[in-house]
């Protein structure tokens, strides 16, 4: 007879159901496991059998065979280890209980038995309640949230005869279950920096309302230490805090990266150096892990001095700004992660970055110019849906009555909940297809041909006319108008054409 149970594997951030088959018949002592294991699966039966003894199970003279199912599927880690173990000690004898079909065994054993927890344990409980298990066996881990998992009995072992106690219900375990929903929403979050700190740049603080509210992506370009930086790290202050659901992504990529999050309930703040390499920024090495792009998922990355990174590396941002995820292909396995994130660039304006500026004389030529500009693509300009030319501020300006960080955020989210409402799922106007966009909200023959002329004279491609598109329905959402007025349409023309009187002086182009 052969004994089958249920354990959850991970491809990336994705799991699955993986059936662990266990079969013991009379023959030489060995343990054998198919199913396409990896190193550290084959590595498992060491600590199974000896996990076993320790229980006085004798599997000497025994010939056992796992098998992992689906077999034609990859696996790889620790994460079988405790169903291997109660598959064995089922099969012999030593559980007499039936093992409930809807519960499922993660977890690594040490030589002990002792239960230790495994890389990658949140996505595996966020794999099991989607794929329908009302309980699941664990070891424990203080930084799991389990009171976030409702409808999922998560049942913390030490040690693997905690199991079989709790099995045979002699046992009593700390049994976590769901909590009341937190409103999250209604949270008061501490930021470091606030926009009313930030003197004058009133043009860019707007701009930067309009990116939280629709999710845009910016650019920004001026001469160093206007207050590019200053302004995209106080970016974040004005982000709606995180759903639920997104904690719980976001809090699964930083586990599976190993990397400390600051807070679940922000949007995370990305802001990898211009030296990182492409591996670093989008994600790979031979075993798939995330990058500063996924990282960034329901946040902000920040790329300062954008003209000094890697062409390539900005390139294959293309397509995770399009599709809000990114694929890795190795030799070994293919993964996928979500990067939805809002771009957030600066650079100068030219080589020496007095281009334009009130206060200094660029000492740059033409051909240094425009050579200093082509290091970004084309492509990439396209996916920028706000141009911001900045020009530094004198100290002096008062800062008296300057909006603050909770009132822009305020009217963010507010912005926010119109557009969830108009499309019916949790989805930003830079996000959602343009097809339900158009549907939503359709444009007046007039306001077409108005995008149209400008967009001739410009030479503007046809993404960059479906952002203006967009970016006019966020400027109509914070104004509370059901219908894209005219005048948003022109507001995001100027957004996009960046500062047309910065334009003339500085010379043609951004």
């Amino acid at each position: 007879m052969t004994v089958k149970i249920s354990s959850i594997g991970l491809k990336g951030l994705e799991g699955y159901c993986v059936q662990v088959q266990v079969h013991i018949s009379e023959g030489k002592e060995s343990m054998v496991i198919v199913g396409l294991p990896d190193t550290s699966v084959k590595e498992s039966k060491e600590r199974v059998l000896s996990a076993v003894h320790t229980l006085g199970c004798d599997v000497s003279e025994q010939k056992i065979v796992v098998n992992l199912s689906p077999s034609e599927q990859k696996k790889n880690g620790p994460f079988f280890d405790l169903a291997m173990a109660i598959g064995i000690l089922k099969e012999k004898g030593e559980v007499k209980e039936k093992i409930p079909d809807d519960s499922v065994f993660i977890g690594a054993l040490s030589l002990d038995g002792t239960v230790e927890k495994v890389e990658g344990m949140l996505p595996a409980l966020i794999a099991a309640r989607s794929l329908g298990f009302k309980r699941i066996y664990l070891p424990s881990d203080p930084l799991l949230p389990l009171d976030m998992f409702e409808g999922l009995e998560c049942i913390v072992i030490g040690h693997i005869n905690d199991v079989l106690q709790h099995l045979s219900g002699q046992g009593l375990l700390p049994l976590h279950k769901p909590l009341q929903p937190i409103n999250i929403l209604s949270q008061t979050f501490v930021h470091p920096k606030d926009f009313q700190d930030i003197i004058g740049h009133a043009h860019a603080k707007q701009a930067f309302e309009i990116a939280a509210a629709g999710e845009h992506n910016v650019l920004m370009s001026g001469p160093p230490g206007c207050g590019k930086s200053l302004l995209a790290e106080t970016f974040p202050s004005i982000l709606p805090p995180l759903t639920r659901d997104a904690q719980l992504e976001v809090m699964s990529l930083y586990q599976l990266a190993k990397e400390k999050l600051a807070s679940p309930q922000v949007a995370p703040y990305r802001s990898p150096h211009h030296s990182a390499s492409s591996v670093a920024i989008i994600g790979g090495s031979s075993n798939p892990k995330p990058g500063e792009i996924s990282l960034a998922h329901c946040g902000v990355l920040f790329l300062d001095e954008m003209a000094e990174f890697p062409k390539k590396t900005l390139d294959m941002l293309r397509q995770p700004l399009e599709a809000g995820m990114v694929t890795i292909s190795r030799a070994q396995s293919t993964v996928t992660y979500p990067s939805s994130f809002i771009l957030i660039a600066a650079m100068n304006p030219c080589p020496c970055g007095f281009l334009g500026s009130d206060t200094r004389y660029c000492t740059c030529t033409p051909k240094q110019i425009q050579s200093y500009k082509n290091r970004i693509s084309g492509p990439i300009y396209d996916r920028i849906d706000i141009l911001l030319f900045l020009h530094s501020v004198n100290l002096d300006q008062p800062t008296k009555n300057q909006v603050g960080s909770i009132d822009i955020r305020q009217r963010v989210e507010k912005a926010r909940e119109r557009q969830y409402e108009r499309y019916q799922e949790r989805v930003s106007n830079a996000k959602v297809s343009f097809e339900r966009l158009s549907k939503t909200s359709p444009l007046k023959e007039h306001q077409l041909n108005m995008i149209r002329q400008v967009s001739t004279k410009q030479q503007w491609s046809n993404r960059v006319q479906l952002k203006i598109i967009r970016l006019a329905r966020t400027i109509s959402d914070l104004e509370g108008s059901l219908e894209i007025t005219d005048e948003s349409i022109w507001k995001a023309i100027t957004l996009r054409r960046g500062n047309p009187r910065k334009e003339q002086k500085a010379g043609k182009g951004f």
